[in-house]
């Protein structure tokens, strides 16, 4: 499938920014899923200074603003060709090696609910209990919008039982690393038939299976992902894959808007 992608971010300040340095994490690469036909970034009210491959494999790029802007607009776009390999990513390519991927983080650190949840998971195989998980999580966590943000950990939205897609991947790779597998976060972009406009960028989750390699689980959607998926960013959770991160000075009040387009 070939995709069009359109991802506008604006940030809009009450008061000037004096300093600002944004890591974007916006541009993606080719792989056994996907091939990249063309791609740009461009960065209004900041200037490009560095673009480089971080330990995750991520292409980053770091954009600085050095006098005062009230607003900053972060354009990415491109054209993508997809293929579906049911979910299946393939070998592990990264500088990280596949035990780190393995350790807690804050996002992911495993609590009673997780270990409930992953002790009742049965089946014959590896990919059988991956499969069983991602369904499992469809129903705990329903998905539901402004009730959870970038900070919620993975047991704190199974507890409650809401969350959005951020919330189905950290929990699942909480999950898949108490079952003794590499798991990690991906950041990127889903196209859904008849939904062109987005506000929001998607994120599942990876497995490292033996034999297979890395192998994708949507728990959102309860499906592996398929030729609608376009991958961005890897990383242990949410903050090694997000979109747009960096610091800033000067600013009083922050407001963000966030565009998407993904269409056939």
């Amino acid at each position: 499938m070939l995709l069009k992608i359109s991802h506008m971010t604006e940030y809009t300040y009450t008061s000037p920014v004096n300093y600002a340095l944004q890591r974007l994490r916006l541009t993606p690469a080719d792989g056994a899923t996907q091939k990249v036909v063309n791609w740009s970034s461009q960065v209004i009210g900041a200037t490009i200074e560095a673009r480089y491959s971080d330990h995750f494999g991520n292409v980053v790029e770091l954009a600085s603003i050095a006098d005062a802007q009230d607003k900053i607009r972060i354009m990415a776009m491109g054209t993508v060709e997809t293929f579906d390999t049911a979910g299946i990513t393939g070998r592990h390519t990264a500088y990280m090696p596949l035990w780190l991927y393995q350790r807690e983080t804050a996002l992911t650190r495993p609590g009673p609910a997780i270990r409930a949840l992953t002790r009742s998971i049965a089946g014959d195989t590896d990919l059988d209990r991956l499969h069983g998980l991602k369904s499992a999580l469809n129903e705990a966590i329903h998905f539901e919008t402004g009730q959870t943000h970038a900070g919620t950990s993975a047991e704190d939205a199974l507890t409650a039982g809401h969350g959005v897609c951020q919330d189905h991947a950290h929990t699942f790779i909480a999950a898949a690393r108490l079952m003794g597998l590499p798991a990690r976060y991906v950041s990127g972009y889903l196209h859904m038939p008849g939904t062109e406009q987005q506000v929001a960028s998607h994120a599942w989750a990876e497995a490292h299976v033996e034999g297979l390699g890395w192998v994708g689980f949507d728990a959102a959607n309860d499906q592996s992902p398929d030729e609608n998926y376009v991958v961005v960013a890897h990383g242990f959770d949410y903050h090694d894959a997000a979109p747009v991160s960096g610091v800033q000075a000067g600013a009083s009040n922050e407001m963000l808007s966030v565009t998407i387009t993904v269409e056939q």
